[in-house]
């Protein structure tokens, strides 16, 4: 059952703070999407035939926050030093509610990652709630969050404090399952991504050969141990290296530049894969005589954790909505910057699949799915499904003390110095004998044009 003929529930939760309309059933918050609901499809529809990458999102950014500020809302353009990044804020509830929103595209792909769905859901969701923040005690905070697929927005925005005082955020993604799947017991793999640079000597490479240091030498070794350190690899473990630079036969290279990534399930994996892989670029250093300089491209990217508060909401919502789960996704081999939201704020990243979306995320037949009939019907019922799970936390006593509970114990485990450790656990090793320069000290953030994700 799609959001336009939406099931009503007849058992509203009660809340002493609330009128009554913050008990209203389901059915309330649902008509509410379906009278904007052309309003949110024509926006869906533009970010799609109009996609802009990581940081260059200016459009998207404009779009969104214009259809906020004509609901109502009161908008921040070009928060946290990000030029296209938004906070819109309607009501002075107790209780902060946030919605992601996700808007930029792949590069030479779109919108391969259904982020316009994703924006859309949120925004929805946001205008299906707006004439009952106050009723149900609530400030409604719709965060826009620039460059998931490459740049750590949403890291960028935590560091500088866009989510502090936040209760609980939540966003909904598309895949290419048919399937709805629970959300709890799901998380993804954190990923790191560095540039190593070997700086050599450059020579002849006829005349006087000996005379150099070959960077590309060291390239090439480092990236034969990365291959070998593969068959180590647990379960959930992943890297990659692609070179960058190259040169001209008749010339010792005296430069090779190699990106780098690794992935795992836990933040400990994680770190003993990093160094594993980092000291495969030392040894190639040390055996060539070159230098090494790696530098973080991005900050670090954390794993999932599932709101169990919000994910059984949510859960109760999918199937309100006429869509069974089909069992949890569990571990699932992608990244997101929501992680890094969700290990400080309770939140929530559920999958939904667009029925009958074959191929991958990330290509451009998904691309094509997030503008089909069945991509809109996943956008429809992800906005109400979210209307309804922040209305049910906030309007029953029980779910919104386990919230702010969670919240608070979330707040005390990030701080003091969580962006020092986030940032430690992004560096690369101190340089340990000559040759080697030290490495840089930590994840500096990109700004706008920088960094990378997927």
């Amino acid at each position: 059952m799609t959001a336009d003929t939406p099931a009503s529930n007849d058992t509203p939760a009660s809340n002493d703070t609330s009128a009554s309309t913050a008990a209203a059933p389901h059915a309330v918050f649902a008509e509410a999407y379906a009278a904007r609901r052309e309003q949110i499809h024509t926006l869906s529809r533009a970010l799609h035939a109009d996609p802009e990458t990581a940081f260059e999102e200016h459009r998207a950014h404009d779009r969104c926050a214009d259809l906020l500020e004509d609901a109502g809302f009161t908008v921040e353009r070009g928060i946290a030093e990000l030029p296209t990044a938004f906070r819109a804020t309607l009501g002075t509830g107790s209780l902060v509610a946030s919605l992601c929103v996700e808007y930029d595209a792949l590069p030479g792909i779109g919108h391969g990652c259904g982020h316009n769905l994703i924006a859309g859901s949120s925004l929805g969701a946001a205008l299906a709630l707006a004439e009952h923040v106050d009723a149900l005690d609530v400030t409604l905070q719709v965060i826009g969050t620039p460059a998931e697929e490459h740049g750590g927005g949403k890291q960028l925005l935590i560091e500088r404090g866009v989510f502090e005082g936040v209760h609980l955020s939540l966003m909904a993604h598309p895949t290419t399952h048919t399937d709805t799947y629970d959300v709890l017991g799901s998380t993804s793999q954190a990923v790191g991504r560095w540039r190593a640079t070997f700086t050599g000597r450059g020579a002849h490479a006829a005349a006087n050969p000996a005379d150099g240091i070959n960077a590309n030498d060291a390239a090439v070794i480092a990236q034969v141990g990365a291959g070998l350190l593969r068959q180590r690899l647990k379960d959930g473990q992943r890297l990659a290296l692609v070179p960058q630079q190259s040169g001209v036969t008749n010339i010792v290279p005296e430069q090779a530049v190699v990106d780098f990534e690794c992935r795992a399930l836990t933040l400990p994996e994680f770190e003993e894969l990093r160094r594993r892989l980092v000291a495969c670029f030392e040894g190639a250093a040390h055996a060539t005589g070159t230098t090494l300089e790696i530098v973080a491209s991005e900050p670090t990217y954390e794993p999932l954790l599932q709101d169990e508060t919000l994910g059984r909401a949510w859960n109760a919502a999918m199937a309100e909505l006429g869509r069974p789960l089909a069992g949890s996704l569990g571990a699932f081999a992608a990244s997101t910057d929501m992680g890094n939201v969700s290990q400080r704020v309770p939140g929530l990243h559920p999958f939904v699949g667009i029925t009958g979306a074959g191929g991958a995320l990330h290509t451009r037949e998904f691309a094509a799915h997030a503008a089909s009939p069945e991509g809109y019907r996943f956008m429809d019922d992800a906005a109400v499904a979210m209307a309804w799970v922040i209305r049910d936390v906030a309007a029953d006593p029980d779910a919104r003390a386990a919230v702010l509970a969670q919240a608070a114990a979330l707040a005390q485990a990030a701080a003091p110095g969580e962006t020092a450790a986030l940032a430690q656990a992004a560096a690369p090793d101190e340089a340990v004998a000559p040759g080697i320069a030290a490495a840089d000290e930590a994840a500096a953030p990109p700004g706008p044009g920088g960094g990378a994700q997927g």
